[in-house]
This record gives structure tokens, C-alpha cells and sequence, in this order.
């Protein structure tokens, strides 16, 4: 495993640890080169609540890995989890910089009412 994603992983480690102290629900993110992924996991963590990505039949079309396809995931895993009865969340960044696409994601389910 490369230094990058073991520093990446550590820092994942951690802030996982301190969310799962709280018992908050987590909005967790994992991006990858061409699609990006978010859930949201029951505060035990033991559960998923709500599921969205680029993977999904309706955003599908267009391009999967840039800003704006990771807004709509944002507003997508908003609308689902607002549905499942979260409005609560901890934004569990999987330790990538919040920057870009992932910024994108967390301010697009903010807009679409989930609270972090």
C-alpha cells in the first residue's frame, strides 16, 4: 500500500473513531478516479441508511468524475436521507482533503437540508 493512501486511511481512522464515540450518523464519502460514493451510516455503525452515487441509473448520463456530478450525488443522498428520517449528519470526509469534488458533495446536502 502506497504512503498516500496509508496517511489517508489513518486520517479516515481517526476522525471514524471520534463519530462513532458520538453515535452520529455519518455522511460517508469515497471518491475514485472516474465515480464518486456516498452513504449514510447509522450511528453504530452497523447499518446503511441511505445510498447514492454516479453509479446511479439517473446520473449515469455525462461525465461521472467532475464538480457537478458530485453535487448531484450531494442532492441525490439528501433527498434519500431526508426520506429515511436523517436530517442529522456527520460528514465523514474518508480523509481526502475537503476540497472539489468533495466539497462539492457536502455543500449540495447541505442545500438539500442535511445538517453537519
Amino acid at each position: 500500500m502506497s504512503v498516500k493512501r496509508e496517511s489517508r486511511l489513518r486520517r479516515a481512522r481517526r476522525a471514524r473513531f471520534k463519530m462513532r464515540e458520538l453515535g452520529a450518523v455519518r455522511l460517508s464519502v469515497h471518491r475514485s478516479n472516474q465515480h464518486i460514493y456516498a452513504q449514510l451510516i447509522s450511528g453504530e455503525g452497523d447499518k446503511v441508511l441511505a445510498s447514492a452515487s454516479t453509479l446511479d441509473k439517473e446520473l449515469r448520463e455525462g461525465a461521472t468524475s467532475n464538480v457537478d456530478a458530485a453535487s448531484k450525488v450531494g442532492a441525490l443522498i439528501a433527498e434519500r436521507g431526508k426520506a429515511a428520517g436523517v436530517t442529522k449528519v456527520a460528514f465523514d470526509r474518508s480523509g481526502y482533503k475537503y476540497h472539489g469534488r468533495v466539497k462539492a458533495l457536502a455543500d449540495a446536502a447541505r442545500d438539500g437540508g442535511l445538517e453537519f
